[in-house]
C-alpha cells in the first residue's frame, strides 16, 4: 500500500488495540472482586470501577494519538490526569494495511467524532451475565457510522479455567466486517432479542407485534448485534427511549458492514454529530435482513407512545 494510511484507518486501528485493552481492564476489575459500583440514576443504571478506568484507558489512548478528534464516553467523569498503565500505544497492522474505502480517504481528524460505551450491558457485568458484556468504540462522520469496534472481554469464559479469554469485532461500511462468522437465522424462524432489564408494555406490545417464534431477552446493545449477526436473532427490537448514542454507533457500523441496518422504530436513521442529543428516544429497530417487515409490524401505538408522528 503507497504512503500513509488514511486517518480513518489509522483510528480504526488504534481502536481495536484501545477496545482490548479496555477488554483487559473490564476482565481484571472483575477478577480483583472490588467492582466499585455506584448507582447513577437507579438500581438499572449502573456503574463500576471497570467502566471508570476503561473510559478512562479508551479515551486517554485515542486523544494521545488523534487530539483534534472528538471523543463522547458514556460516563460523566471528572477530568484527571490518567495513569500511564492506562494508555495503549498500539495499533493493529492488519488494519493500517487495508485499502481505505475511497469515500473515507481524505475525512480529516477534526471531522471525526467517537462515541465510547465503555461497558455496555454493566448490570449484567455485575450480575455474572459476563456474555452480555461488551466494549464498544463507534467512529462517525457527517453523522453518519464509518467504522465500529466491539470487545467481549468474556468470550469463551463458559469454557472454564485456562480458556483463552475474549475477542474482538469490528467493521466499515464498504469494507466489511472481521473477527466472526457471520451467520443467519433460517428464512423460515423470526426470533426476536430484546431487553431482560428495561422491559414495559409498550415493548412488549411491540415485540409481541413481530409474531416472533422465540424471544431471546440478554442485556446489551452491543451484545444483541452480535446475535444478529451470528444467527441467534433475526430483529434486536426495543421499543422505548432507553438505548443511547454510544450503545449504538459502533455496533450499527459492524451490522452495516455485513448488509444490516439500524433505525428508530419509523424507520429513521440515527445521527451521530457531537451536538446530536445522546438519548435513541425513539427506540431501536435493527436487522440483518428484511429491516421492511419488521418495520410494518411496528403498532401505531408503540409509535404514539414513543412520540413518533404517525403518518395519516
Amino acid at each position: 500500500m503507497s504512503g500513509s494510511p488514511a486517518v480513518v484507518m489509522r483510528l480504526v486501528a488504534s481502536a481495536y488495540c484501545v477496545a482490548e485493552k479496555a477488554g483487559s481492564i473490564v476482565r481484571k476489575v472483575l477478577h480483583s472482586g472490588e467492582l466499585g459500583i455506584v448507582e447513577k440514576t437507579g438500581a438499572n443504571d449502573l456503574q463500576t470501577l471497570a467502566d471508570r478506568l476503561a473510559q478512562q484507558s479508551i479515551c486517554a489512548s485515542l486523544s494521545k494519538r488523534f487530539p483534534k478528534v472528538t471523543i463522547i464516553g458514556e460516563e460523566d467523569l471528572p477530568a484527571e490526569e490518567v495513569k500511564e498503565d492506562l494508555i495503549e500505544n498500539g495499533q493493529l497492522e492488519e488494519i493500517l494495511q487495508m485499502s481505505c474505502p475511497s469515500e473515507y480517504q481524505e475525512l480529516k481528524e477534526e471531522e471525526l467524532v467517537v462515541w465510547v460505551d465503555p461497558v455496555d450491558g454493566t448490570k449484567e457485568y455485575t450480575e455474572g451475565l459476563l456474555d452480555n458484556v461488551t466494549v464498544l468504540i463507534g467512529i462517525a462522520h457527517g453523522g453518519k457510522v464509518v467504522a465500529g469496534v466491539i470487545n467481549q472481554p468474556f468470550y469463551n469464559y463458559q469454557l472454564g479455567p485456562g480458556a483463552a479469554l475474549g475477542r474482538t469485532l469490528w467493521g466499515m461500511p464498504g469494507l466489511g466486517a472481521f473477527g466472526f462468522k457471520l451467520r443467519e437465522v433460517p428464512g423460515d424462524r423470526r426470533i426476536v432479542t430484546t431487553t431482560r432489564s428495561h422491559s414495559n408494555k409498550v415493548v412488549t406490545d411491540c415485540v409481541d407485534a413481530m409474531e416472533p417464534h422465540e424471544v431471546v431477552r440478554v442485556g446489551g446493545a452491543g451484545n444483541k448485534i452480535i446475535q444478529l449477526i451470528e444467527g441467534k436473532a433475526s430483529a434486536y427490537v426495543f421499543a422505548s427511549p432507553g438505548c443511547k448514542k454510544w450503545d449504538t454507533c459502533g455496533p450499527e457500523a459492524i451490522l452495516q458492514a455485513v448488509g444490516g441496518k439500524l433505525t428508530d422504530m419509523h424507520g429513521n436513521a440515527y445521527h451521530y454529530d457531537a451536538n446530536v442529543k445522546h438519548m435513541n428516544s425513539a427506540g431501536v429497530l435493527a436487522t440483518l435482513r428484511n429491516h421492511d417487515y419488521y418495520l410494518r409490524r411496528v403498532p401505531q401505538s408503540v409509535l404514539q407512545a414513543l412520540n413518533i408522528p404517525v403518518p395519516t
